[in-house]
């Protein structure tokens, strides 16, 4: 394939040609017979971005759940109105926030929907309300965890026993890739704490029969170590959650750090409290740093962490998307002190850290361009500005979506001999940087294969003396 007149990122004006899903050449090409052509228009061709912090299963899930948070849903009654659905089978709540009606349980859940077994989801992803016949629909099914607290129905950190509970098994991943697609995402880090050789297994297989089109970095639990990488799929980053009001033993945390590190295998920190982060970096620090060591989220960050997290060479991982999904919220959740902390973005850079941007979706929106969008504005829904000081310039901002997924500290280029993954905007950057829309990515290719274009205008041409039945 002949990419025709683009704007090659860091190159200038530019053909480009692709042979084996590789960049083969990068210049003034002339197109031969049998190669198709993508006539670029003088549009950014970009490297194809990133989402470095996602969880891939929990977003094609969605797809079949009740949205149940704001700012759709802000009160209890029309948090009972949205769940009052006719029919028969199990009904999955996602996006709860406990400004709705507070935190919810099972005689509040069976108050809005007795008649079908209901689950919740906090949009943290990390608890679960359950009403009292999805509770007695599953109690039998598998062996409960002391620490679940099955009489109120508020079930924290459950994931794992509600798999084995319903025995159920992974959607398909292809309405959510095509949609990453439609975005110019060409690869993800897929950041579920309870991933493991089996779940590897599922999104190889779902690589394999087209389901899922991105290439993907796991983390996950150090059992991934035995899973084989591939150029699709790769391995070797630890991920370790934390929760303010149950953080683990700091020698627990400093020994699963040390083993990780043992193997090779960075660890990325789940970290969205100031005590979090201060958890994370003791933890750290008693362990030991290793290259590649990250913060996820690092969702309030006084200066002195930045310092302590500079000491240690850290990477952080951000979604700038939520001071505009959830910054009004914030302005009202979180203390006066620590709003100028949220989500810090120009401070960090200026420290010296390396900074990615992730979706963290289903929680958050996964379009990378909102996110560069918010990262440049820091506005929220209402209009409100937090930490105007923290905004990124729209370079800075793309920027954070085309780190190495392997090496956060380097910026991944269009160079000959490097992989085709590609992101075609319709415009140039002077135009695109204006907008940070994803209405503007006219094509994505992985590997060389477009698996995005806009339906509106099929850029894809042949070459007039190309055979017929090629």
């Amino acid at each position: 394939m002949l990419i025709r007149n683009a704007e090659i990122w860091g190159l200038g004006a530019a053909d480009l040609r692709i042979t084996d899903g590789r960049i083969a050449a990068i210049g003034a090409l002339a197109p031969v017979d049998g190669e198709a052509i993508l006539e670029a228009g003088g549009g950014a061709l970009l490297p194809g971005l990133h989402d470095h912090h996602i969880h891939m299963t929990a977003l094609a899930a969605r797809a079949a759940s009740v949205f149940c948070g704001p700012p759709e849903v802000v009160n209890a009654e029309q948090l009972a109105a949205r769940l009052a659905l006719p029919g028969e089978g199990w009904l999955r709540g996602i996006g709860y926030h406990e400004s709705v009606a507070g935190m919810l349980d099972r005689a509040m859940l069976d108050a809005m929907q007795p008649r079908r077994p209901l689950r919740i989801q906090h949009r943290s992803g990390r608890m679960w309300f359950l009403n009292a016949m999805a509770l007695d629909m599953l109690l039998d099914k598998a062996p409960v965890p002391p620490t679940l607290d099955v009489a109120t129905g508020r079930l924290f950190e459950a994931d794992e026993w509600l798999r084995a509970a319903l025995d159920s098994s992974p959607p398909s991943l292809s309405h959510v890739s095509a949609g990453l697609a439609r975005h110019g995402i060409t690869g993800i880090t897929d950041m579920s704490p309870a991933n493991d050789p089996p779940i590897a297994a599922f999104f190889t297989h779902q690589q394999q029969c087209g389901q899922l089109l991105q290439r993907c970095v796991m983390a996950g639990r150090l059992e991934l170590r035995t899973v084989e990488s591939s150029a699709e799929l790769r391995t070797g980053l630890a991920k370790f959650h934390l929760h303010e009001n149950a953080l683990p033993p700091l020698e627990d945390s400093v020994a699963f750090i040390r083993a990780a590190h043992d193997q090779g295998w960075p660890v990325a920190v789940h970290c969205t409290t100031e005590t979090e982060l201060v958890f994370a970096l003791a933890a750290i620090e008693q362990a030991g740093s290793l290259l590649g060591d990250r913060i996820e989220h690092a969702s309030i960050a006084p200066d002195s962490l930045i310092e302590e997290m500079v000491r240690l060479n850290l990477r952080i991982v951000t979604q700038p998307h939520f001071i505009f999904e959830r910054g009004d919220q914030y302005l009202e959740d979180v203390d006066a002190r620590e709003q100028r902390w949220l989500y810090r973005q120009a401070s960090l850079l200026k420290a010296g850290l390396i900074l990615a941007g992730g979706s963290d979706a289903p929680f958050g929106k996964a379009d990378p361009w909102a996110a560069m969008y918010a990262a440049t504005t820091r506005r929220t829904r209402a209009g409100k500005t937090i930490g105007a000081d923290e905004a990124l310039s729209p370079e800075h901002a793309l920027s954070l979506f085309l780190a190495d997924p392997l090496d956060l500290a380097v910026q991944r280029r269009i160079e000959s001999g490097g992989p085709a993954d590609l992101c075609l905007l319709a415009h140039p950057w002077a135009k695109a940087r204006t907008r940070l829309s994803s209405d503007d990515v006219h094509a994505t290719l992985i590997a060389g294969s477009i698996v995005y274009n806009r339906v509106d205008q099929s850029p894809l041409q042949r070459n007039p003396g190309a055979d017929p039945l090629a």
